[in-house]
């Protein structure tokens, strides 16, 4: 129950940042519109896990709260992009997020496009501002971290390994497999825990461990994504189920069968712990968070 209310009260602070700093539904029909695409397409929903991990990892290396905040909110429109373009029917071709019509269903594909170059941009204006960090060197290797880990090198290449193994009809192996979702889903995990770090200014080998938790996290996360694909309902995660196994995906599922995936789930769980040994009892929180990601439902 406490890290449930760590967890919603990281989300209420970043929903009100990310409410403060979208543009407001205003201006001609066009912009209005897309303002209004942006800002639907990111507040009112999610997790938070991503905001979350940077406001808890910079809590622990004594960055203000609002400091961190801006990095939790950057990285949630970061994500929200990725969710609007991953969601058109040129990706992934998916009606329903978070519970809700996807943007290309509510107003139309040119509308996603635009939303997600607009919380593309966004991410990268918040991080890039003074309010963010003092130091001008801090603001740009939180920027040349998340262009790293949203790029060719990450997140978009892992996107598009995903594509071209469905468009080959060649499912990828186990090694495949990980490195897909290593780019695709854990980069951007990663990069948010260790944006809190690069807040704190903290040693090097602090950011390594932070990084090491992080990444086990990620793939432990995308374990629990796949057996909610097979496991889940619509009703609990808000989105379709069952996708994967009719686009012919290969999935850690696939590779290791659904007690293999849940045994492989709690050791990366175990080994997010070790990483964050170091800190003590004040990591609990994060510790907490590696677990609920195999535990979650949705």
């Amino acid at each position: 129950m406490e890290f449930a209310a760590v967890l919603s009260a990281h989300a209420a602070r970043v929903e009100d940042e990310l409410a403060r700093l979208l543009p407001a539904e205003g201006g001609g029909a066009g912009e209005a519109e897309l303002c209004a695409a942006m800002r639907y397409a990111t507040l009112g929903g999610g997790k938070r896990l991503r905001a979350f991990l940077a406001m808890e990892v910079g809590r622990l290396c004594g960055v203000p709260e609002a400091r961190a905040a801006r990095a939790g909110a950057a990285v949630e429109c970061l994500h929200a992009y990725s969710l609007v373009h991953d969601d058109m029917p040129c990706m992934d071709d998916d009606a329903l997020r978070r519970g809700k019509p996807t943007v290309h269903v509510k107003w139309s594909e040119a509308t996603a496009v635009l939303a997600g170059d607009g919380l593309q941009a966004m991410a990268f204006e918040i991080l890039a501002d003074p309010a963010t960090h003092p130091s001008g060197d801090v603001r740009a290797r939180l920027c040349l971290r998340l262009a790293q880990a949203s790029g060719a090198a990450g997140m978009v290449g892992g996107q598009a390994l995903d594509l071209g193994a469905e468009a080959a009809a060649v499912p990828l192996d186990a090694a495949g497999v990980k490195r897909l979702q290593l780019l695709k889903t854990g980069a951007l995990i990663e990069v948010a825990a260790e944006m809190g770090a690069i807040l704190g200014e903290v040693p090097e080998a602090t950011v390594a461990h932070i990084r090491a938790y992080a990444r086990a996290l990620g793939e432990a996360f995308q374990i629990a994504d796949d057996l909610l694909d097979v496991t889940g309902s619509e009703a609990e995660t808000g989105k379709a189920v069952g996708k994967d196994a009719g686009a012919g995906k290969a999935t850690f599922v696939d590779i290791l069968g659904i007690e293999g995936a849940r045994a492989r789930a709690g050791e990366l769980v175990r080994e997010a712990a070790a990483e964050l040994a170091f800190l003590g009892p004040q990591a609990r929180h994060l510790e907490s968070a590696a677990r609920f990601t195999v535990e979650r439902r949705s």
